[in-house]
């Protein structure tokens, strides 16, 4: 029997604002715990919650960018249920009225092609803390600093067939995100995190399969094995006559298999409310239209103006274009080179090749975008080759200064003096009299492999500063001449 995957993904983003959603504690990441958790965090009785009004406007900017309907009314309710991180013994988050309701986004596939996942809604909801299992002798430790850390909860339709469409798609949240900035996106400190509901059904039937939950993944590649994990486990329960139970689970990277956590709630398991102590939030469309003149361009505006106004192909484009940071430094690469591909080229090569084999964010670059553009616009005006720019690009990721810098202290100026390359070449065939003679002896055939030797010859007498063009064209003239 063939079999299909449903997939549907609920990211939460804690949004970037300098206190929490109902109180005025910080959210600094990695603080001694239990030091940013005010009594009002902790629901004391006597306390009331006033809302962050930044996490309701970068709710809306969210929104806005997904085309989405925004609610001109919503309303926080209270989620209850008992857990040790959870002190109120509620979470504040909306069940009914989400300020965010239907939209959608577009992502880019493996193949190039484009596909439409719809966006469910997007409510805002307060984190909860942390508990601690290391170092407490059998017990577990409590960490509150986390609770009441905003959170955008992004909800898709299930409208994702595989493994990977939901990385892809949870990436294009990840580059909306940040580009709005909006959230940081740090996965590995938990500023992005994606729960992921999964069923099969066979292919062609319209009814879906019973779901289960795999909560708080946080990478893109743990969710791709988390699911394919948990598909191959369904299937494998089916075909041997078994039956899929909703349920949550979570998924174990050391042994790359998910395990069952707990029975899978209903939403009338946690008797939703409406908050008491927090009044129903009006958006006018006023505050709409001041939020739309702050957007920047978007992941999938600069993808398209790449291509139109650099020429770029749409896979340069995308890869460019995946992160605001990468795109920026890309465009101020351009601005000095005034060569779009080249420019593209040596960020996504050289470049990216540095930073990986360094773990670097771009951001953390030890060649500025002015030194790049810098020492392109030498390789364009034949001061260096390509190869030997390749050194400049590694001296001045060394520290040793601006290519103009490590040209002049190195002495890597190419040679472009005809007369000068000329006598060069007479050198090197008199040392090879006898593959010259090879070489005129032979067919059309033969005569292309032996070329590469002679211009391997000649570049290795001048020590790669020989014009590559120059030493070409001259070499074909005194052998076939």
């Amino acid at each position: 029997m063939q079999w299909e995957t449903v997939i549907g993904l609920e990211i939460h983003a804690q949004l970037s604002t300098q206190s929490k959603i109902f109180s005025a504690s910080a959210i600094t990441f990695g603080a001694e715990p239990n030091t940013q958790a005010s009594l009002i965090d902790l629901g004391m009785p006597g306390t009331l919650p006033v809302l962050n009004a930044e996490a309701v406007r970068m709710a809306c900017k969210f929104g806005l960018a997904i085309d989405a309907e925004i609610a001109g009314t919503n309303i926080f309710a209270r989620k209850n249920y008992f857990y040790p991180d959870l002190p109120k013994g509620y979470q504040t988050s909306q069940m009914d009225h989400p300020i965010v309701g239907k939209g959608f986004l577009d992502i880019t596939l493996e193949d190039g092609s484009q596909k439409r996942i719809g966006i469910t809604r997007a409510h805002l909801e307060e984190d909860a803390g942390k508990s601690l299992h290391e170092d407490f002798h059998g017990m577990s430790g409590i960490d509150l600093n986390r609770a009441g850390t905003p959170l955008l909860e992004i909800v898709s339709e299930p409208d994702i067939r595989s493994a990977k469409e939901a990385v892809a798609y949870v990436k294009a949240i990840h580059a909306l995100v940040r580009y709005l900035g909006i959230c940081d996106g740090n996965m590995a400190e938990g500023s992005l995190r994606c729960d992921c509901n999964v069923s099969v059904r066979p292919k062609g039937q319209a009814e879906f399969g019973t779901r289960a939950e795999i909560k708080n993944v946080n990478s893109f590649r743990f969710i791709e094995k988390a699911i394919n994990h948990e598909v191959q486990r369904q299937i494998e329960l089916i075909e041997d006559g078994g039956k899929v139970v909703q349920e949550t689970r979570l998924y174990d990277p050391n042994k790359d298999q998910t395990r069952s956590m707990r029975s899978k709630e209903e939403a009338n398991d946690y008797r939703y409310f409406p908050c008491p102590d927090l009044l129903p939030v009006v958006i006018e469309q006023s505050f709409l239209d001041e939020v739309r003149a702050t957007l920047p361009e978007l992941p999938v505006e600069k993808r398209a103006r790449f291509e139109s106004e650099f020429g770029l192909s749409a896979y340069d484009a995308d890869v460019l274009a995946a992160s605001r940071e990468l795109a920026d430094y890309f465009e101020a690469v351009n601005a000095v080179c005034g060569d779009a591909k080249l420019a593209a080229n040596w960020v996504m090569g050289e470049l990216s090749s540095l930073l990986n084999k360094d773990n670097l964010d771009i951001e953390q670059s030890p060649v500025s975008a002015e030194q790049l553009g810098g020492m392109i616009l030498r390789i364009k005006d034949n001061t260096i080759s390509g190869k030997i720019a390749k050194m400049v690009f590694e001296a001045m990721a060394n520290g040793e200064g601006s290519a103009d810098q490590v040209i002049e202290a190195k002495g890597l100026k190419q040679v472009t003096d005809s007369g000068a390359i000329e006598a060069m070449l007479d050198d090197v065939l008199a040392a090879n009299a006898e593959q010259v003679e090879q070489y005129r002896a032979s067919d059309e055939a033969k005569r292309g492999k032996m070329f590469g030797f002679f211009v391997g010859q000649a570049m290795k007498a001048s020590k790669g500063k020989a014009n590559p063009g120059q030493v070409n064209q001259l070499l074909k003239q005194k052998l076939e001449g």
